[in-house]
C-alpha cells in the first residue's frame, strides 16, 4: 500500500487525509486551528499556516509513512517574506477587502476587456495584485524590504521542499499570470519582476522532496499543489459542464470547461484548473458564517426555518464580492406585522444563495458551455450538511442536487495530486477511479420565481445605498 497526504490549508483551519493511492480509502484525518485577525482586515501569521500543517499531518498517524504529499491552500493571500525567507508582516487574506480601492484603480487603468483578455480576470479586491498595490500605498517600508511574493499554498510547499514553487490554477488568482506564463508588462506596472516569484510547475510534475526536520518523511515527493478551488474540482474528478455550488464561510459556484472564460463584467473569474483545462468561478464572501450569524440574532438554530413572508435579506455583512459590492452592509427589507423570526432566517438564506444561483449560467458560458436543462448541481462544503442549506438550493434552483459523500474535497484533491506523481496518472483520472463525486441525489423542488424576483428587485434598488 502507497500512502499520500493531502492537506488543505483553509482560512481558519488546516485539514490533513491520509489516503491508500490504489483505493482512495482515507486512512487518517486530522485538523488543526491558525487564528484570523479580525480589526481593519482578515490577517493570518503564515507560520501559524506551517505549524498547523505539521499538526494536523501528525494527527492522520501517516505522516511518516507518506509516499508523497501536496498542498490545497486559500486562494488569492498575499504572502510577504524578506531576503531571509521570514515573512514580513501577517497574510493578507482572499476576505480582506481593505484592497477595493487599489482594485479599482487598477481596473481604471487598463480597462475590464484588457484585465479579461490578458489576465483572465477583472481583479476585484480578494485577487493578490489589488492587495500587492494596497500594502506599496499604505505600508511602503514593508513593501520595500519584500523579497519575494507567494499565495498560501506555494509558502508552504517551499516550506517542505525549500522550493519556490506554484501551480497554473492559484497563480491564475494574482492577476498576473496567463497561460503564455507571468505578464511581464502588468508585473512591471505593479512594481514586481519574476524573480520575486514562484516558478509554475507544470501538472503531474514533483517540485521536489520533503526536506529533513519535518513532520514527514525525508525525501518523499512534493506535488506543485494548487488553489483550495482547483484542488476541490479535483478532489471530484469534475468533468466539463458539471456545475459545483460550495457552502462554506464564502460561497462559491464553479465548473471545468474547455474553452478560456474571459468576463469583462468581472463577475466570473477566468481561473485555470490545477490540469490543462480552465475554471471559471464565481465567489461570495457571505454565505454560511453570514447565515448563522442571523440566526444567531434572531436566538435560532440555524436549520429553524419557516416558509411564506416577504421579507428579503441581503446578508453582506463583510461587503460582498458576487455581486460587486464591496462597501455593502447587510440589508433588511419587507418587514410586515406578521413577519416570523424562522421566515427572516430563510431569508437570509435565500439572500446568501440567490447570488450563486444568479451566477450559474454565467460561469458555464464563460468557459463555452452550457447546462442541459435537467443538470444536477453538485452540492459541497460545510454547508451542504445542512437540510436548510439542501431545500434552500433545490427550491431556488428548480434543480436536483447531489451531495458527494467525500467531505474534504480539497484535502482529497491535493492527496490525489500526491498520487499522480506515484502512478503516473491525471490527478482527475485518479480522483473518479476513487469516487470523489458519488453520493445521494435529492430530488428537484418547484422553482420559487417569486422569492427570485423579489430579491432581484430589492437588490437593484438598494445597489446606489452600497457605492461608499
Amino acid at each position: 500500500m502507497q500512502v499520500v497526504i493531502g492537506i488543505d490549508s483553509s482560512t481558519q483551519s488546516t485539514k490533513a487525509l491520509a489516503v491508500d493511492a490504489d483505493t482512495g480509502a482515507v486512512l487518517g484525518e486530522g485538523r488543526a486551528a491558525h487564528t484570523v485577525s479580525g480589526g481593519a482586515g482578515r490577517e493570518s501569521d503564515p507560520r501559524e499556516w506551517w505549524r498547523a500543517l505539521g499538526e494536523a499531518a501528525a494527527l492522520t498517524g501517516y505522516a511518516g509513512q507518506a509516499a508523497a504529499v501536496s498542498v490545497g491552500g486559500q486562494q488569492h493571500g498575499l504572502v510577504t517574506l524578506d531576503s531571509a525567507g521570514e515573512s514580513i508582516r501577517p497574510a493578507l487574506l482572499w476576505n480582506d477587502v481593505r484592497s477595493a480601492p487599489q482594485a479599482a484603480a487598477l481596473v481604471a487603468a487598463r480597462g475590464r476587456e484588457t484585465w479579461a483578455r490578458r489576465a483572465g480576470s477583472v481583479p476585484g479586491a480578494s485577487f493578490t495584485a489589488p492587495k500587492w498595490a494596497w500594502l506599496r500605498e499604505n505600508e511602503p517600508e514593508a513593501a520595500a524590504r519584500t523579497a519575494a511574493v507567494r499565495l498560501p499554498h506555494d509558502y508552504l510547499t517551499e516550506r517542505l521542499t525549500g522550493v519556490a514553487a506554484t501551480d497554473r490554477g492559484d497563480a491564475s488568482g494574482t492577476g498576473w499570470w496567463t497561460p503564455e506564463g507571468y505578464d511581464l508588462e502588468l508585473l512591471h506596472g505593479l512594481g514586481l519582476d519574476t524573480a520575486m516569484l514562484p516558478v509554475v510547475v507544470e501538472p503531474g510534475k514533483a517540485v521536489g522532496e520533503v526536506l529533513p526536520g519535518t513532520v514527514f518523511r525525508a525525501g518523499a515527493l512534493v506535488a506543485s499543489g494548487t488553489g483550495d478551488n482547483m484542488a476541490a474540482a479535483l478532489g471530484l474528478g469534475l468533468v466539463p459542464g458539471i456545475p459545483v455550488l460550495s457552502l462554506g464561510t464564502s460561497g462559491t459556484v464553479y465548473a471545468v470547461t474547455r474553452g478560456r472564460p474571459a468576463d469583462a463584467s468581472g463577475t466570473v473569474c477566468g481561473f485555470a484548473d490545477a490540469l490543462d483545462q480552465w475554471l471559471p468561478l464565481a465567489c461570495t464572501l457571505n454565505c454560511t458564517q453570514a447565515v448563522d450569524r442571523v440566526a444567531t440574532l434572531l436566538g435560532r438554530d440555524r436549520e429553524a426555518v419557516e416558509p411564506g413572508g416577504s421579507a428579503v435579506v441581503l446578508p453582506y455583512f463583510d461587503g460582498e464580492r458576487t455581486p460587486d459590492l464591496p462597501y455593502a452592509s447587510g440589508l433588511l427589507h419587507g418587514l410586515r406585522h406578521d413577519t416570523t423570526p424562522g421566515q427572516l432566517l430563510q431569508a437570509a438564506y435565500d439572500g446568501a444563495a440567490y447570488s450563486l444561483l444568479a451566477a450559474l449560467e454565467q460561469v458555464l458560458q464563460a468557459g463555452g458551455e452550457s447546462l442541459a436543462a435537467d443538470a444536477e448541481l453538485l452540492l459541497i462544503g460545510g454547508g451542504a450538511q445542512g437540510a436548510a442549506w439542501q431545500n434552500t438550493m433545490r427550491r431556488l434552483s428548480g434543480r436536483p442536487v447531489r451531495m458527494p459523500a467525500a467531505r474534504e474535497l480539497v484535502a482529497l484533491g491535493a492527496a490525489a495530486q500526491a498520487a499522480a506523481l506515484l502512478t503516473g496518472e491525471r490527478a482527475d483520472e485518479i480522483a473518479r477511479r476513487w469516487g470523489g463525486a458519488q453520493g445521494p441525489l435529492l430530488e428537484p423542488l418547484v422553482r420559487d420565481d417569486d422569492t427570485l424576483v423579489r430579491i432581484a428587485d430589492t437588490l437593484q434598488r438598494s445597489e446606489k445605498l452600497f457605492e461608499s
